[in-house]
């Protein structure tokens, strides 16, 4: 794309989020998806006073003159922004994987969403330690865990569960292997004050799961947002071959007339196979599709933005990243103890 072409769609991307009713209390969203909005391997995002460039070309230097041209643009077209964040995904240097200062000396610690704030760590590792996708699950959240007991798995910093303690969740459990990033849901769980039970658990995901099992513990909810990929000498995860079999690894945790929230996040899954999956266990009786959350517009792109669609359909979903809510049913009627 043409530097003045890449300008003008910037501006015009720029111009729709400002435009966004659902972004006016949220202090972290996605300015640029260059995967459906022009620039495949280029991602911004701001969180606070702070734009973070991802570039997740395989040869980082050549989007060089691009990244140099986005820093002018905030500057004169970017109100309130004081620091630029680099990360380099394929870099060989493990520090411009987790991000380098380009501009501005500080990172801000925290940000805000709909009114509660969440502690961030921009440089915790190749991620950003907050998942802009997942905002309307967070909402949903809000809006149905009042005096509920919630599991949330493979909590990394812990975001969900903290939107759910937000929504008034009676206790909260956040399993993680990555201790740093439960430090995090932490930091986030004492800066709203929040007064009700919240338990972290630093431990692979097979080994966590089985042994809330041998407590016999149950929940109103069980949320799985599990990485594509990931393999311990406990179990393997893979959300394009074995989604189905980590779904039922985590049903007996949840209670009779509970919610399985799943979330699988791969690129090449269809959403066709992610219905037909829960089709095929609906037939049990014990198991049905309560809804589908949708993924924000910053993150999907705009009806006058988006120029590139995904390699693989998401449909009914509206993005690669498939939210299902699921309704389960147990056959001994068990309630939730936790």
């Amino acid at each position: 794309m043409k530097e003045m072409d890449f300008t003008n769609q910037l501006r015009l991307c720029l111009h729709a989020r400002q435009e966004d009713p659902t972004l006016l209390s949220c202090y972290a969203y996605r300015l640029f998806n260059g995967f459906y909005e022009g620039l495949p391997g280029l991602v911004i995002d701001r969180y606070a006073n702070t734009l973070l460039i991802s570039n997740h070309s395989r040869q980082p230097e050549s989007l060089k003159s691009t990244i140099d041209l986005i820093a002018q643009f905030s500057s004169t077209e970017i109100s309130g922004i004081e620091s630029i964040l680099l990360k380099s995904r394929h870099s060989n240097d493990p520090e411009a994987r987790k991000g380098q200062l380009i501009q501005g000396q500080t990172l801000p610690q925290e940000i805000s969403e709909h009114g509660i704030h969440y502690a961030i760590d921009l440089r915790l590792n190749q991620d950003d330690s907050f998942y802009l996708d997942t905002r309307n699950l967070r909402d949903w959240l809000m809006q149905n865990s009042q005096g509920k007991s919630v599991l949330n798995c493979f909590a990394y910093t812990g975001s969900l569960g903290v939107a759910a303690l937000a929504g008034g969740a009676a206790a909260v459990v956040q399993t993680d292997l990555n201790g740093e990033a439960l430090a995090l849901a932490e930091r986030s769980r004492n800066l709203n004050n929040f007064r009700q039970e919240m338990c972290l658990i630093k431990r692979d995901f097979f080994s966590a799961i089985n042994a809330l099992k041998k407590l016999d513990n149950l929940f109103d909810f069980v949320i799985l947002d599990s990485p594509f990929f990931s393999s311990t000498r406990f179990g393997k995860v893979d959300l394009q071959q074995q989604h189905v079999q980590l779904i039922n690894k985590v049903r007996p945790l949840v209670a009779h007339q509970g919610s399985l929230i799943v979330i699988n996040n791969a690129l090449y899954v269809p959403g066709k196979q992610i219905i037909d999956e829960i089709s095929e266990l609906s037939k049990t009786g014990y198991v049905s599709l309560e809804s589908m959350v949708e993924i924000p517009a910053d993150i999907t792109g705009y009806p006058g933005t988006i120029q590139e669609q995904p390699p693989a359909d998401p449909a009914p979903f509206n993005h690669p990243t498939k939210i299902s809510i699921l309704r389960v049913l147990r056959k001994d009627q068990r309630q939730a103890n936790y």
